[in-house]
């Protein structure tokens, strides 16, 4: 039963910290990266669908994408989806592909992406936490209903807490990591 709760609680706080780098992706630094533009959803023959499965979608360089349609029919489609996505960024049509430039991030915005990523860890962090309350609650019942004993329930929460400064390690050196990227030029 222990190990159960271990592992319940170790899955749970893994998926916290996975759930954290998939949103911290969202997040635009000065860079372009494919996954910036995740969240742009075209209208295909009235189906909303992801850029990524209408069109290739990549980075020529540090500043820019290219986005090559599979069927050109659809670029104004595309054109309109990055309009609407709000993403900054305004699309150049040459007929057959469509570029995108990454403005300079100016210091203010970078300092609101930093505030942006510090929330975005602080979220994390309290999932953790809660993996970590309800894995004791549990223990404790347990040891309550005489299934563990008070030993073997402190020692489960002594590894719960292990676990969870483990998670919230990670967490921090994500987020640390991102923060650094968005603040340096």
């Amino acid at each position: 039963m222990i190990e159960t709760v271990k592992k319940t609680a170790q899955d749970k706080m893994t998926k916290a910290v996975n759930s954290l780098t998939e949103e911290l992706k969202k997040v635009r630094t000065g860079r372009a990266q494919v996954s910036m533009l995740d969240n742009v959803r075209v209208n295909y023959y009235g189906n909303p669908s992801p850029l990524n499965q209408v069109a290739s979608v990549s980075t020529p360089d540090a500043k820019s994408f290219l986005i090559a349609p599979w069927e050109t029919s659809i670029l104004k489609e595309i054109e309109q989806a990055i309009i609407k996505s709000d993403l900054g960024m305004a699309p150049i049509n040459d007929g057959k592909t469509i570029r995108l430039k990454v403005p300079d991030l100016t210091e203010e915005r970078r300092k609101d992406l930093a505030k942006q990523v510090s929330k975005f860890a602080e979220e994390s962090r309290v999932a953790v936490r809660q993996v970590r309350r309800d894995a004791n609650e549990t223990l404790k019942k347990a040891s309550k209903d005489k299934v563990l004993s008070e030993d073997e329930a402190k020692k489960a929460e002594a590894d719960i807490q292990k676990l969870t400064d483990d998670a919230i390690k990670k967490i921090d050196q994500i987020a640390k990591e991102k923060e650094q990227s968005i603040l340096t030029l």
